[in-house]
């Protein structure tokens, strides 16, 4: 018998058939084929199918969702041999599809290593298409990603064509799809391009990137850079997770974050060693939260938050006029280390070294940001958050800033060299608030800054609910 042709089996079996199938390293057609010629030589099969009432439940508490992978034919497509690891460390189990093209970049045996699983590659394939393997590959998943998603695969996907596996199962698909595009920067601006991106867009698939940087090829920049694979395994892992409560919706936060640059001359400045993670990573949190948000940040080497409106500034002044301008709020978050001093007379040129020595500094007081909008009459937030980053005496230091700045909320932290928090990804705080004359110690143990601004965000939303 050169060929099987399995109908009507109910759902149980055809799972349990695909499960056994996989442990063996056989397709599916091939296990059938060893369960018949066991059962001929009167014997019983090795892994028998249970009955119905008999299958064990299979565990799947520790698995987040199941993704099929589309790798088209590009060369980031070695990237995408990364993004495998990133959505397994997500708890994202993953199946890979390889257009003829991917394989000139990337192998089938590379894909199915890091899966764990068969790679499909083709469309007519006797082994899986029995059993209409590009329909299943379509639909037993929660989510299809293509990446990288070439400027020919988008415009087979935008104009419905079918002549391959991975684009069969892109129009079989009823379930979200993620592109993460990778090109040219010449063909990412075409207009043909453009016009399949928007199409797609309107029909309901999602897009990340592309990013901007060096091409492959010398000398090319701009934008087709593929997201990198934790950028994507993060916006697929959004999609499969259920909707998070959006405690903060309606409210508006304004946040600052980073350091300021206080110019001493057109090439010096004053600065400190913020990097600006802890602001950036509540402005995150925030916007996750539902609230709209606005980041005013001095310089800092970061991504700008996805939702967030980010406005740039160098000085404490230029901070200041932002803040204002970005009023009213409902909450004000200051996490920004500004300068507490600049030099009173800017230099027009770069100062130079005389015998006389150092050219004398004088120094004068910036604004104080947080005081000014703890105390404004009109437009103060009904929730106004300080930091205060000290190197010693940390709670008295914070109380006695909690009082003399008007704010409601304080949250210090040691920033000593030793901490390591100035640049660092952990953190360690204590949330001062005050109730009337009383003001509340509450110490949080060592967090990530994401952990951290997801706690405090967390409090806000309780304070606000509360409030109401």
């Amino acid at each position: 018998m050169a060929n099987l042709t399995i109908r009507r089996l109910d759902d149980a079996i055809r799972d349990e058939l695909r499960l056994r199938a996989a442990r063996n390293g056989r397709s599916v057609e091939d296990e059938v084929r060893v369960i018949l010629r066991e059962a001929a030589q009167n014997r019983a099969p090795a892994s028998s199918l249970p009955a119905p009432a008999e299958r064990p439940a299979v565990d799947v508490s520790n698995r987040l969702a199941a993704v099929t992978l589309i790798i088209g034919g590009g060369i980031a497509a070695y990237k995408s041999l990364d993004l495998i690891r990133r959505l397994k460390e997500r708890r994202i189990d993953v199946r890979c599809v390889l257009t003829k093209a991917a394989q000139q970049f990337v192998t089938p045996l590379a894909a199915s290593a890091l899966s764990h699983e068969r790679v499909y590659t083709d469309l007519f394939d006797p082994e899986s298409e029995f059993d209409a393997g590009h329909i299943r590959l379509a639909r037993d998943c929660d989510l299809i990603v293509v990446a990288p998603a070439t400027a020919d695969l988008m415009a087979k996907m935008a104009n419905g064509h079918a002549d391959d596996l991975a684009s069969a199962i892109l129009l079989a698909a009823n379930k979200p799809i993620l592109l993460a595009p990778a090109m040219n920067p010449l063909m990412w601006n075409n207009a043909a391009t453009r016009r399949n991106v928007m199409q797609l867009r309107r029909d309901g698939i999602h897009t990340i990137g592309p990013n901007s940087g060096e091409m492959a090829e010398a000398g090319e920049a701009g934008i087709g850079r593929m997201s990198e694979p934790t950028e994507i395994a993060a916006a697929a892992e959004h999609l499969l997770r259920p909707p998070k409560p959006q405690p903060l919706a309606g409210k508006r936060v304004l946040i600052t974050a980073g350091p300021t640059h206080e110019p001493i001359d057109p090439v010096r400045y004053i600065a400190n060693r913020s990097s600006g993670k802890q602001g950036f990573a509540i402005a995150a949190a925030a916007q996750a939260a539902g609230a709209e948000v606005v980041l005013v940040t001095g310089p800092v080497d970061l991504r700008d938050p996805a939702g967030v409106t980010v406005i740039h500034v160098e000085s404490a002044r230029d901070m200041l006029h932002k803040v204002e301008a970005a009023l009213p709020a409902d909450i004000a978050i200051f996490a920004a280390a500004v300068a507490d001093w600049r030099v009173a007379n800017e230099g027009e040129q770069k100062l130079k070294k005389t015998s006389a020595g150092m050219p004398p500094l004088q120094l004068v007081e910036n604004p104080d940001i947080l005081a000014t909008v703890s105390k404004l009459k009109d437009k103060r937030p009904p929730l106004v958050i300080g930091f205060a980053a000290e190197t010693e005496h940390l709670i008295d230091n914070a109380k006695a800033k909690i009082k003399r700045k008007g704010c409601d909320w304080i949250v210090a932290n040691d920033v000593s060299p030793a901490t390591g928090v100035m640049g660092g990804d952990r953190n360690t705080v204590h949330l001062l608030t005050r109730d009337g004359a009383e003001i509340g110690v509450d110490s949080w143990p060592v967090m990530t800054k994401e952990q951290v601004a997801t706690q405090l965000v967390s409090r806000i939303a309780a304070e606000v609910g509360a409030s109401r």
